[in-house]
Order: C-alpha cells, then sequence, then structure tokens
C-alpha cells in the first residue's frame, strides 16, 4: 500500500506541473510559479493576473530595512512558574456587564483593525430564534477594542452586524457553529454560521433557518446570500462541525462539514459528512461523492466493522498531514468509533482524489485495543466465565452489582461486537495539527471523552507523532509518558470531558504548549500543560492562574497586540446536578489577559494571498527560522467541536532568538509557491503579501 501511494503522489506531483492554464491544478497567469526570494533579492517576472511585478531596485536596495520599524531585542526571561502569568479580566472587558455567555468560542479580525472579535455561542437553544432580551441571550458576536489603559474590552454588535439576521428579515437565527474565511476574495473574512436544527419536526420551529454563509463588507457588517445552498435536506441537518479548506488548491475556499446522527427506520444513525466546493462568489457545490468521500449506511456489519460507513462526527479539521502541498481533511468521532484521514491527492486504493488511510497511519485510535481492563467486560466475564476469551478478563476490580445498578441494570457491554477495533476507540471531540516537535512535519493532539469503566481502551486526550512520510503514520504518545495526562483528584472514577483544545506558545520560548478545556462532569475543568526542553509537559494550570471549573471552549488570540496570547474560556453547565457547588450560576464566559508572555522574544505573522492563492491565506504553511530553531505551522480555517477557530494571524514564540534568520511562506495555490523573507523584524505584528517584497508593521509606531 506504501509503494503505491508513493508512486500516485509522484504522479500526482507531475500531473501539477502539466495540468493545463486555468485548471484547478494548472499554473497561474499562464506561468509556473517556483521558490521566490524576497528580502534583499527578489524575482520580476512573476506576476500572475491582477498582480504587479515586484519591484527588484527596492528588493536589492543597500539597506533593506529601511521600511522596517526599529529593532525590539528582549531579554527573554522566561516564566519563572511561580507568579501568575494570567489575570481574569472579564470584567474589565466588559463580558460581565453584557452577562456574555458561551460554551462554543471562535475569533477572528472581521473589521479589519488587526484585532480579532469573539463569538460566543451557548449549547442551548436548538430550534429556538434568539432572544435579544437582557439576561435571556445565547449568542454574541464581540467587537475587540482597545482600552484606555492599553488593554483591552469587548462591545457587542450582534445585532448591529446581521450576524443572526434571518430569511424572514427578522432577527434571531441560530448560530452552532461560526467559522471564518475569505470566500470571495475580497480582502476580509467572511462567516459560515452553521445551525444544528432539531431532529425532531415539533421541535423545529422556525424551518426556513439553515447554516447560512454570511459576507463580509469590510467593515464587520454581515449580509446573508440570496440563495441558500445549505437549506437544502442533505445539508439542513444535524451539524457538529466545519472547516475553510481549499482542497483543489484553485483559490477559492472550500467547505469541510462533520455531521452527526439522523432519525431512519432503525433508529437514529449517522449520515455523511460532505464537502463543498466553493466557486469565489460565495456559491458552493455539493462535491462528496465525486471527490471520494462517500461513505456507507450502517447496513452491513463489514462495513462497519472496516470503517468505510457514515460516523458521528464531532470534529473536523484540514491541514496538509504529508506536506505534499495539498491540504487533507480529518474527522474525529464519538461513540468510540473509528476517527477518519482522508489523504489529498494521492489517487490511491479507490482511484479518487481523497482516500481514508485512517487505519494505515494510526489516526483512526491510539491502538490500545485491551478489552480486558474495561469493568462491564471483567464483570460480565465473572458472571459467564465460558464466554469467548473471557480466561483474558483478570477479576473484577469495582463493585459488579453497583456497576450494573448504576447502568440501569445492564452493563455497558456486548461481548460479540465490544472486544473488536471499531469499538475500542474513542469519543474524540477535537484535533489540532501541530508541529510539536519542530521537524517540520504536523503532529496531531486529540481530545478525548473518558469513562472510568471502560478501561485503558478508551483513548485519553493525547499526542499523535507524525513519522513525515509521504503516507504518514503516527506514533501515539502516551500521558503517563509525556505528562499530558489529568490530575483532577476524582481518582481511578474520574470522568474527563476533553472535548475542546488548543495549542499554542503562551510563555514565548519557542515551543507550543497545549490547554485541554475540560468538562460536563465533577471535578473536570481547564488544564494547561507547558512544553519542556525534553518534549515532555508539566501541568501548570493552577501556578499560571488559568483557572476555569468545567471549561467547554477555548479561543486564544492576542486581543491587546503586546505580544502574548491571552485566552478565553466559556463554562458549560452539563451535569451541574453532579456537582453543583463547582457551577456557575450561567454559562459565563471569561477573559484570561497575558501578563507575562511576552518578556520572551516574538512575532506575529498575518499573511495576504494573492496570484491563485486564496486572499486569506488558509492552507498556507509557514516557517520561521530564529536562534537555530525553524518553526512550522499552518494557517487554518477553523476545528474541532462546535467550530473552533482561533486567530488567523500566526503567533510565534522565539525565545532569545530576537533577530529572525529569514520567513518561509508555501502559499495555498496550484503551484504551491513559496516565497522566502530574509528582513523581518521580531516583536512585531507583520503583514506578508503574496509577491510582494516588502514586509509590512501595521501596529509600529511611526
Amino acid at each position: 500500500m506504501r509503494s503505491l501511494f508513493a508512486k500516485m503522489l509522484l504522479i500526482t506531483r507531475v500531473c501539477t506541473a502539466c495540468a493545463t492554464a486555468g485548471g484547478s491544478g494548472g499554473p497561474v497567469g499562464g506561468q509556473h510559479l517556483s521558490d521566490v526570494s524576497v528580502g534583499d533579492q527578489a524575482s520580476t517576472d512573476l506576476a500572475g493576473p491582477g498582480d504587479s511585478a515586484v519591484d527588484a531596485a527596492q528588493a536589492q536596495t543597500a539597506d533593506p530595512w529601511a521600511t522596517a520599524p526599529a529593532a525590539i531585542c528582549k531579554p527573554a526571561t522566561p516564566w519563572d512558574g511561580t507568579t501568575a502569568l494570567w489575570l481574569d479580566r472579564t470584567d474589565k472587558a466588559g463580558l460581565t456587564a453584557l452577562q456574555v455567555v458561551g460554551v462554543r468560542l471562535s475569533t477572528a479580525d472581521l473589521d479589519g483593525d488587526d484585532r480579532p472579535e469573539l463569538f460566543a455561542r451557548s449549547m442551548s437553544g436548538q430550534g429556538n430564534r434568539e432572544s435579544f432580551e437582557a439576561g435571556k441571550r445565547r449568542l454574541f458576536l464581540l467587537r475587540a477594542k482597545a482600552a484606555d489603559d492599553g488593554a483591552f474590552g469587548f462591545a457587542d454588535v450582534t445585532q448591529n452586524w446581521g450576524a443572526l439576521a434571518t430569511r424572514d428579515a427578522k432577527d434571531g437565527r441560530q448560530a452552532h457553529i461560526v467559522v471564518y474565511g475569505d470566500v470571495d476574495n475580497d480582502g476580509d473574512l467572511d462567516v459560515f454560521s452553521g445551525n444544528s436544527v432539531p431532529s425532531d419536526p415539533k421541535k423545529d420551529l422556525f424551518a426556513d433557518d439553515a447554516s447560512e454563509l454570511l459576507l463580509n463588507d469590510g467593515s464587520g457588517k454581515l449580509a446573508l446570500l440570496p440563495v441558500n445552498i445549505f437549506a437544502s435536506k442533505d445539508l439542513r441537518r444535524s451539524l457538529s462541525s466545519a472547516s475553510f479548506v481549499d482542497y483543489d488548491r484553485d483559490g477559492n475556499l472550500d467547505l469541510w462539514l462533520g455531521y452527526m446522527s439522523w432519525p431512519a427506520a432503525s433508529g437514529d444513525l449517522p449520515i455523511q459528512d460532505q464537502l463543498l466546493r466553493g466557486d469565489g462568489q460565495g456559491g458552493f457545490a455539493v462535491v462528496t461523492v465525486d471527490e471520494g468521500l462517500k461513505t456507507k449506511d450502517w447496513l452491513k456489519n463489514i462495513d462497519v466493522e472496516e470503517g468505510s460507513v457514515h460516523r458521528v462526527t464531532w470534529g473536523t479539521a484540514a491541514c496538509d498531514v504529508n506536506n505534499d502541498g495539498w491540504p487533507d481533511l480529518l474527522g474525529v468521532s464519538y461513540g468510540r468509533y473509528f476517527n477518519s484521514l482522508w489523504l489529498n491527492g494521492t489517487l490511491g486504493d479507490s482511484g479518487m482524489r481523497f482516500d481514508d488511510i485512517k487505519a494505515f497511519s494510526h489516526f483512526d485510535r491510539d491502538h490500545d485495543d485491551d478489552w480486558t481492563t474495561n469493568w462491564n467486560a471483567q464483570c460480565y466475564c465473572a458472571e459467564v466465565p465460558t464466554a469467548a476469551e473471557c480466561a483474558k478478563a483478570g477479576k473484577p476490580v469495582v463493585n459488579c452489582a453497583a456497576l450494573k445498578k448504576a447502568f440501569g441494570g445492564a452493563y455497558r457491554w456486548n461481548h460479540a461486537t465490544d472486544r473488536k477495533p471499531f469499538r475500542l476507540g474513542g469519543n474524540t471531540g477535537t484535533v489540532q495539527c501541530a508541529d510539536l516537535d519542530r521537524d517540520g512535519d504536523l503532529d496531531m493532539v486529540f481530545g478525548t471523552i473518558v469513562h472510568p469503566d471502560v478501561g485503558s481502551s478508551s483513548d485519553p486526550s493525547r499526542i499523535a507523532s507524525n513519522d513525515g512520510a509521504s503516507v504518514p503514520k503516527f506514533a501515539t504518545q502516551k500521558g503517563q509518558n509525556n505528562g499530558l495526562m489529568h490530575a483532577f483528584g476524582g481518582g481511578q472514577a474520574q470522568d474527563v470531558g476533553d472535548m475542546s483544545l488548543s495549542v499554542f506558545d503562551f510563555d514565548n520560548d519557542g515551543r507550543l504548549d497545549i490547554l485541554l478545556a475540560s468538562s460536563d462532569y465533577p471535578g473536570t475543568h481547564a488544564e494547561l500543560f507547558q512544553q519542556q526542553p525534553n518534549g515532555t509537559y508539566v501541568e501548570v494550570t493552577k501556578s499560571s492562574g488559568l483557572q476555569m471549573l468545567h471549561a467547554a471552549s477555548a479561543a486564544v488570540a492576542d486581543w491587546d497586540r503586546d505580544g502574548d496570547l491571552d485566552v478565553v474560556l466559556g463554562h458549560s453547565l452539563a451535569r451541574c446536578s453532579l456537582s453543583p457547588t463547582e457551577c456557575l450560576k450561567t454559562e459565563e464566559v471569561h477573559v484570561f489577559e497575558n501578563k507575562a508572555g511576552n518578556l520572551g522574544n516574538w512575532l506575529q505573522l498575518a499573511l495576504v494571498g494573492g496570484v491563485g492563492s486564496n486572499r486569506s491565506a488558509i492552507g498556507a504553511r509557514v516557517s520561521v527560522t530564529a536562534g537555530g530553531v525553524t518553526q512550522t505551522q499552518e494557517v487554518g480555517g477553523g476545528f474541532g467541536h462546535f467550530g473552533m477557530q482561533n486567530d488567523t494571524v500566526l503567533h510565534f514564540g522565539l525565545g532569545a532568538g530576537c533577530t529572525i534568520d529569514k520567513v518561509s511562506v508555501r502559499w495555498p495555490n496550484a503551484a504551491g509557491t513559496t516565497e522566502t523573507w530574509s528582513h523581518v523584524r521580531a516583536n512585531y505584528l507583520v503583514r506578508l503579501t503574496q509577491l510582494k517584497a516588502a514586509a509590512e508593521y501595521p501596529l509600529a509606531k511611526p
């Protein structure tokens, strides 16, 4: 299988170079774009339609820093781990006065002022319209603004900006999933507002309300399109997640949508995830079958067991897992079923664009398939010792009578099926792609719900390291070995609700850290793990000051643009009857300002695509080399459980490396154009535009 994929990858790359002009894999403007060095040298013959040629004289000026602001170099004193790094600014930022609630969070700069907005959504209200009465709100679009003291605050612009516009000219449409991308390539971020509708027609009170695409006028104000494809029968269902991606690299953003279950003759069953191809003007067409993503109904046992059926997708993502320039599609599943990794451009076993290599790549689960540690299995085998393989099961570690009673008089165990691989995965809500070990390929971080009765095969939240192959394999790092494991204090019987997570460098030391947002069960809370120089993780939640019980979601951005990343967390009320003293009165949203992360050096990059790339540069791969270390990130278009998205501005912590050797960008166009800037200042927000030699510093003081 590996050799077949390798051959097909080679064929795909060759065919990209020989495709006809104007095709999705062809040259741009009749020319093939190759590597471009931008800085003290630049090429002048690489302009496409609508792009002016690079001014070689300017690029080769005697002083390449002539247009750059003053150099800044920090001593890079590391955070000492003993003083609070985060301050809860919820009151000061205005969220308390606005009574902001929400357990689904995403952030992006909609009005072009270089401060990202925040969209907070409550999990309640499915099938209803939003109430704008004080104290009854469920949905908030909040504009970030600078405070008088240089900090940041938020203002409610939900209605003024039309975020919840409806087809009947009223207001208040639900928005459960919100992600951002420039779908019409006009220079601002548009909004996909996903609606998870009720499957019961009696509860579907507003049948005209569906998921919507809203176009941005550049000032942040949003407008519906004349025709809504998302109102169709196949798309107006129980949507759980969405990711913008340019899967065919034609310069237009597409949408990868994850769905859950829907009523069928034999009960609620999983349904087909969908891929929609964008036309660059806000229109989309379903191409799921044409591109090889079709899965099957749950009809035959063999289809279920091999993983070719629909799944309850809880989170989507898109990133280039094998670094061939083509974005791949990811889906993580609820119900302990296989996760999916659709490799792009392979023309592999299926003969289609996408092949699901979940099992080959070990993306499907963590491959700890020891069912004998399941308490239910142990108790079942104690009662039926002659059942198949029960000799492997040890003596029950719990009181079986109490366990059976807790689950309504029957164990959570089907001995015929629950020993098989398709039942030995996790209840996974989110996966995020990130180069954790700085080796140039993207590793995976999974967030998973864990119930203690399941045992070791529950797939707890984990890191899966990428081997960098053309058809990659991922190796699970176990928490007991690398430190990424919870210590909630619940002991053996602790439920864990890691449905959301975020990977970012909170202390600017050049190593990516991990925030797990855990909720819905007694004792759960956000936990922050700091990466150590040896690649292991130490939990620093309490010492850093980032404390939030029942934290259901996270959004990350530098809202005050002071050079370190701030965090917003949402509070869940789910199952609060089990631990009422732990829960707040509402689904409060708290904002935590980072006050010490900017002691280290840093770089923030805002990318602008051109020449065949989507304008928001989603899918661009960026490498920053400083201090002898190269870090790699991709611009994302949304990921995870119910539409998480962090700022599209990429943030790199540099530690003591205040001099940047180079910044390389592989743009997401058909040719895979790569540009390298050799003169970029650290400690600034920098705008890099495709085929424009000079770096820009939009927030630098004159």
